[in-house]
């Protein structure tokens, strides 16, 4: 019914001018950027699920580079990640249970390379766990294997014998290094057996472990899909007692979340267990505010509005593996150069902390508090378990104007002093307002672009640690592995297959580098042949040179102007992109140029008379578009080619034992 109806005809003319005005109010809130107004009731007594926390996940070998980083930078890296108040102040960790293959970036150690090999010093996966746990001791551990050594189940990964490796770890983390795991899931993205399922629940309960089962981090669309163990255990009382939260990869398609009716249902948590902004489609640039922080603040959000996902992990904390690897630039944070000591804290560190910062694990949803914005954004709000403080977090990262929104608080929710956090391009976690409500309401106008933490909390913090400035890896290079403590890894060389380990030289004094994996390990992705990595992507004329030993049967090789090392972009990759030199013990070498998707070309062979065990000098050297190949100083190919200009080094072997010594990179 229209305005002029309800009014006598003497009204009408106030009633006009009083339309105008209004017209003219809303013409000018229009001009200056603003929506009309919108109210939102934060009401403490509304139904929601239990926040289980914003976390990350060290796998992959994607953080292999930050244990060589030095001090200070290397504890700041570490503050910005887990330390509360100062950083992302991530609330769970997650970690690779590492088995010599690689699972993306690299491989990364077994603690059991035979059924009664115990070794839980191997790799940096424990360091991470006791750093986390040192800056936040109420940080949850979670742990997933990518692959698994040769021996478990006689090369199948579902078995008894792998129920018992994922126990042992978890025992070894609690004995060792007073450490709770508190979940511990399947095998990564690949389809659950729901037998092997039950069999790992068994063998925690015979250990006396309280570990808790995730299942089954499967992508979209692998299998029954990526939710299918919900219906499973709908029908199976032993997987439903075995299942303890439905954990998913990538969850959204299309970009909408796929979380299914069943899962809803389900009663167990759900979580986004890996995630990333750009949805694991492609590479990601995350240092800038336009691209990784903006779609990080809109994905948090999502995940529970949209997917009813309570928790989410993000591959990976850091990137810290080099750049010419799988996914690069996957971390919140950035720290490859560990010569250097630079880091990068990139926004996603801080779009992170506007809600790790504010609400911790075992918080609660209050679903009538969240929802979508007018104008474009979305919101969600949290109490606490005492019913009184509570936190919203607001994001406007596709809103093009400023949006003014009125709060009312009630349900016995605190109505208080209200703080209000901004991060956008060119504020970065700020604290940018104290409100005092009024008879329970306030109201504020959000910038579009941006994303806000609304709280009654205090005690927030922004860390202030700088990086020095990058330097590029040191150039000549050498390693002779003496400084290497025994059975490690040493500096700045990241093993993309099996395990370099520095171990005492056979027929000759002092230490020396050896690959010392000889049964295949079960693999997740590709399997390419073990080698180990470092150098510089810009390098282009160079010499790599190396001593060498070989087992009695097997092969080593050398490598240079590696230009991708990308092993998941071929269907059956054996080296990485670039020059190879290979040399078997009968003799036979040959020097290839290996690119992906690509047939190898062999650019030269031949035979030379070599003998097992003896030590052994081989050489690479680039200049412009001439290789030369060089054994114990004498010349076997020089040869014209452009398929590689620039790149790093590597030494490989195959699935063999071998050492190398003597290591050195020259202009």
């Amino acid at each position: 019914m229209g305005l002029y109806r309800l009014f006598p005809i003497q009204r009408r003319t106030t009633i006009a001018v009083l339309s105008v005005l209004l017209a003219m109010a809303e013409a000018i809130t229009g001009m200056r950027g603003y929506t009309q107004d919108k109210t939102i009731v934060i009401d403490g007594r509304s139904a929601g699920r239990i926040f289980d926390g914003l976390g990350a996940l060290s796998a992959g070998a994607s953080t292999r580079l930050l244990v060589d980083y030095p001090e200070p930078q290397r504890s700041q890296i570490l503050d910005y990640l887990f330390k509360p108040s100062y950083g992302a102040a991530l609330q769970h960790l997650k970690v690779e249970v590492g088995g010599d293959v690689n699972s993306t970036d690299g491989s990364e150690p077994s603690h059991m390379r035979a059924r009664n090999d115990h070794d839980y010093t191997r790799g940096y996966e424990w360091w991470l766990m006791e750093e986390a746990y040192k800056r936040n001791p109420n940080i949850i551990l979670d742990i997933l294997p990518w692959g698994a050594p040769g021996w478990i189940g006689n090369g199948k990964l579902y078995s008894p014998d792998m129920a018992e490796y994922m126990a042992d770890f978890i025992e070894a983390a609690r004995d060792k290094y007073g450490l709770k795991i508190s979940y511990a899931g399947i095998w990564n993205e690949t389809v659950h057996d729901d037998a092997y399922v039950k069999q790992l629940h068994e063998a925690l309960l015979r250990h006396h472990l309280d570990t808790k089962i995730v299942c089954c981090d499967l992508w979209p669309g692998e299998g029954k899909g990526q939710w299918s163990i919900a219906n499973e255990m709908q029908s199976d009382p032993a997987l439903k007692a075995a299942v303890n939260a439905i954990g998913v990869h990538y969850p959204k398609d299309k970009g909408k979340c796929t979380t299914t009716d069943a899962a809803r249902a389900s009663g167990v948590p759900l979580w986004a267990s890996e995630d990333q902004p750009n949805n694991g489609a492609m590479p990601l640039v995350q240092r800038t505010w336009p691209i990784g922080g903006r779609m990080l603040a809109h994905l948090y959000n999502q995940n529970y509005l949209e997917g009813a996902m309570t928790k989410t992990e993000i591959w990976s904390p850091i990137t810290s593996y080099y750049d010419i690897l799988a996914a690069p630039n996957s971390g919140l944070m950035y720290a490859n150069t560990p010569w250097s000591g630079f880091y990068d804290i990139q926004p996603t560190i801080w779009v992170t902390a506007h809600t790790t910062q504010f609400a911790q694990p075992g918080w609660h949803y209050l679903d009538s508090s969240s929802g979508n914005l007018p104008a474009t954004g979305t919101y969600v709000t949290l109490r606490s378990p005492n019913g009184k403080d509570w936190s919203t977090i607001l994001e406007t990262i596709d809103a093009k104007q400023a949006q003014q929104i009125t709060f009312t608080i009630k349900g016995g929710l605190a109505s208080g002093p209200v703080h209000i956090w901004e991060t956008n391009a060119t504020r970065i976690f700020e604290h940018v307002a104290d409100l005092t409500p009024e008879k329970g309401a306030f109201s504020f106008a959000f910038d579009p672009e941006s994303i806000y933490s609304i709280a009654t909390t205090t005690g927030q913090g922004k860390g202030n640690a700088q990086p020095p400035s990058p330097k590029p890896f040191p150039m000549p290079y050498s390693e002779d592995f003496e400084s290497t403590p025994l059975a490690r890894a040493p500096r700045y060389l990241s093993d993309q297959d099996g395990a370099f380990e520095v171990h005492p030289c056979a027929g000759r004094d002092g230490r020396c580098l050896e690959q010392v994996i000889t049964e295949k390990p079960i693999p997740w992705g590709p399997l390419p042949d073990p080698f180990t990595l470092a150098g510089d992507v810009d390098w282009t004329d160079y010499t790599v040179a190396a001593d060498f030993a070989m087992s009695p049967s097997g092969t080593v090789t050398l490598m240079g102007r590696i230009d991708s090392a990308d092993v998941f972009q071929g269907d059956k990759v054996i080296y990485p992109s670039g020059y190879i030199l290979s040399v078997q013990t009968d003799g036979a070498w040959k020097l290839v140029s290996a690119a992906y998707k690509k047939p190898t070309v062999t650019l030269a062979s031949g035979s030379v008379a070599i003998l097992p065990g003896e030590w052994h000098r081989f050489a690479l050297t680039f200049h412009g578009n001439v290789i030369s190949a060089l054994l114990d100083g004498k010349q076997l190919a020089n040869i014209g080619d452009n398929s590689h200009a620039h790149g790093m080094f590597a030494m490989g072997t195959g699935w063999n034992k071998a050492q190398f010594d003597k290591l050195a990179v020259t202009q």
